[in-house]
């Protein structure tokens, strides 16, 4: 048994959908997740093309959203944007029967349509929103056969999150912003710009008094918006943080621990049990994983 092999891909597995899932964290429209599929995580898989439709319901079809590859030649540009109705192409006929297909020879499939080149295999996803449909991720490739199961079975997995953090998007911008929201963006603002997170002595009180509330509001205020404690929602922060600098050429020299403790962890224990609550892995598990990708 090639045990080896598959230990590998499993991890290939948990590293592609830990790294989009973090990087959904921080979207905040559905544009930034579409392109972030398309660019990251596409790449992150070894595809070289790839393509993300949405299905527009007034004029019944399929129109090209982002793109990875020759289509996107650069910035948030796609080349010769096509639109597809749903009986025409392997696209369309996803889209019509909301199942994903794997086309292993794409030349023997009387449903495949030219776009910007042909290709000799196909993976094709459906993005379901409350089962009804939102929109398709398409893959080609050159080689035929070169798409398999695992493929598949990942991409699934990520269309999965990505209608999930859709129907939380679209579902948050009808309510209006409230003060809860108003405090929240500042939060994040202080999060993002100042990187208060890195501050190992950062409690509930002390953030709150930044935001001039009361930490019971804050804390109130992160579990209705993120369903999640004040302290997750800092650790959230501090691994982003540790997954960017434990490949990062500046921390080269630093041990995983110090890394750990410059994202603001105030102990090794602290830091080992948010890593492995928030990644399912420990720190060393995936610096190694990073390797294994560079």
């Amino acid at each position: 048994m090639n045990t080896h092999h598959h230990s590998n891909d499993a991890l290939d597995e948990i590293r592609a959908i830990s790294f989009f899932s973090t990087s959904l964290y921080q979207k905040e429209s559905v544009e930034e997740v579409l392109w972030d599929i398309t660019k990251n995580v596409i790449h992150q898989l070894g595809f070289i093309d790839c393509v993300i439709y949405t299905f527009n319901k007034e004029k019944k079809c399929l129109q090209q959203r982002s793109a990875y590859g020759q289509k996107n030649p650069h910035g948030d540009i796609i080349y010769n944007q096509i639109e597809i109705s749903l009986d025409e192409g392997i696209v369309g006929s996803v889209a019509r029967n909301k199942k994903a297909e794997l086309i292993p020879h794409t030349l023997e499939d009387p449903r495949y349509i030219v776009d910007d080149e042909k290709r000799l295999s196909e993976i094709c996803v459906p993005i379901l929103v409350d089962d009804s449909l939102y929109g398709v991720i398409d893959s080609e490739h050159p080689e035929k056969h070169f798409f398999n199961e695992k493929h598949l079975h990942l991409l699934t997995i990520i269309a999965a999150l990505c209608s999930q953090k859709i129907k939380e998007l679209t579902t948050q911008t009808r309510k209006p912003l409230t003060t809860a929201n108003k405090y929240f963006k500042k939060l994040e603002l202080l999060m993002r710009t100042n990187k208060i997170y890195r501050n190992p002595n950062l409690s509930l009180a002390s953030t709150a008094e930044l935001l001039g509330i009361s930490g019971c509001y804050l804390s109130s205020i992160i579990n209705s918006i993120n369903q999640i404690s004040f302290i997750d929602y800092i650790n959230q922060y501090r691994i982003s943080d540790v997954k960017k600098n434990l490949h990062s050429q500046h921390y080269a020299h630093y041990t995983i621990v110090s890394v750990g403790l410059e994202a603001g962890f105030n102990s090794k224990s602290a830091f080992y049990t948010a890593f492995k609550k928030w990644t399912g892995i420990t720190p060393s598990q995936y610096q190694q994983s990073q390797l294994v990708l560079s």
